[in-house]
């Protein structure tokens, strides 16, 4: 009997310990479930919206998904401030499936724009971009995200000023800005409207004339690549027009835009008031122009490209992994001298989109040849990009960002 107590104990004790190992998978099989299903999102919406400036999640790294619910996030002919470059549909585009690709990071999701709430945060300040064409079709796509959340009754204004456009949204006194400076120092590239130049010629020193005209901002965007890929370009010592000035033809491309990004580092260092000024500088934008680098024949490119690439180990001949590292070094540098800037990495989300580009549906400003019209590769804009288009979802990282930041 007292066996048999004992065998019914100790079996007892292995049951209680089974259901008691098993009450704790169950739990964990629950809590499990709940993460993965509805508190999934609440748990990645705090982990992109951190209490810091920085969103902790990788928004950069993710695929493209076809989304004609919720993109495009705004239609091309209700937006007047789409400038004839970036006017696609307007310039006979009839395929606007590129319009309805949603850019989705692998472990969050991107906030939705509210462009009600980044005028309140932009309330009585001014953003402003800075950099070449490309900072400009971001600044248009910018306008065109905002634009409709301002009451028609509202008043707003749309300036051109020297090197500068500007958008003014009285209501909130806030401004946002695209000012003209390609290689960020001072060159023969610098008006705003006459800059097409076959030689570049730049002081690589000489920041001063441009820099002195975004002490005032909140907010400043950078970016500077697309200027720099010529082979030689011919440095500048002295003045434009000074009888003495030193020109000198020079080949060594990524030492120049290092130089010039140390011109930049050095003047924000000195300049840039830590406490207001949120600092960001975009990563290179891609160029299209090698249809080989996505499996088609030499001498394609983006003209009649109606997909996204979905390889998601591609990137383009033309992206330069060596200046984007010159940039990177630059800001790491800034950030071991106490100074913030954030590197937004738009280049590989870009890279997959060969077919978002104006191609031949733009406004060109120079006319074109018998032989251009009769080969429209040739003239083909894989450069820049529609609008609506990639730009907006550059936006919608930079307004991520901002959110976060002020």
């Amino acid at each position: 009997m007292a066996n048999m107590q004992k065998l019914v104990l100790g079996t007892w004790k292995i049951r209680y310990k089974f259901h008691f190992i098993a009450g704790i998978l169950f739990i964990a099989f629950v809590i499990t479930a709940l993460y993965l299903t509805g508190d999934s999102r609440l748990f990645l919406e705090q982990q992109t919206t951190p209490n810091d400036s920085t969103p902790s999640c990788d928004l950069f790294s993710g695929k493209w998904v076809y989304d004609n619910i919720s993109y495009p996030l705004y239609k091309e002919k209700q937006c007047f401030l789409v400038e004839d470059a970036f006017a696609c549909e307007k310039y006979g585009r009839k395929d606007l499936e590129y319009q309805k690709w949603r850019w989705q990071p692998h472990d969050c999701d991107l906030p939705r724009f509210n462009a009600t709430a980044l005028l309140e945060k932009l309330r009585g300040k001014k953003l402003v971009f800075v950099g070449d064409s490309l900072n400009r079709n971001q600044f248009g796509s910018m306008l065109c995200l905002i634009e409709p959340s301002i009451p028609p009754s509202s008043s707003k204004s749309l300036i051109w000023k020297g090197n500068s456009i500007i958008f003014n949204a009285t209501d909130y006194n806030a401004t946002i800005e695209f000012y003209w400076s390609p290689l960020l120092v001072e060159s023969n590239c610098d008006d705003l409207t006459d800059h097409r130049v076959q030689t570049r010629i730049i002081r690589v020193k000489a920041i001063e004339k441009h820099a002195r005209q975004w002490t005032d901002a909140d907010i400043l965007v950078f970016d500077s690549f697309m200027w720099w890929l010529k082979p030689k370009m011919t440095l500048l010592w002295g003045s434009f027009g000074s009888s003495d000035a030193i020109y000198k033809e020079v080949g060594m491309r990524p030492r120049l835009y290092e130089m010039a990004l140390n011109t930049w580092s050095d003047w924000l260092e000195i300049h840039i008031n830590r406490t207001r000024t949120k600092l960001f500088f975009m990563s290179p934008s891609p160029i299209h122009s090698a249809g080989e680098d996505w499996g088609m024949d030499t001498g394609r490119n983006c003209y009649n490209e109606t997909e996204p690439i979905l390889n998601k180990e591609y990137w383009g001949s033309a992206t330069d992994r060596e200046m984007m590292q010159i940039v990177e070094s630059a800001i790491h540098e800034l950030e071991t001298r106490g100074l913030k800037v954030e590197y937004l990495n738009i280049t590989q989300l870009s890279d997959y989109r060969k077919d978002a580009h104006p191609s031949v549906h733009r406004r060109f400003w120079v006319p074109l040849t018998e032989e251009q019209l009769a080969n429209p590769k040739s003239y083909s804009d894989c450069v820049h990009w529609c609008l609506p288009g990639v730009p907006d979802v550059w936006n919608v990282i930079l307004y991520s960002y901002i959110m976060n930041s002020l």
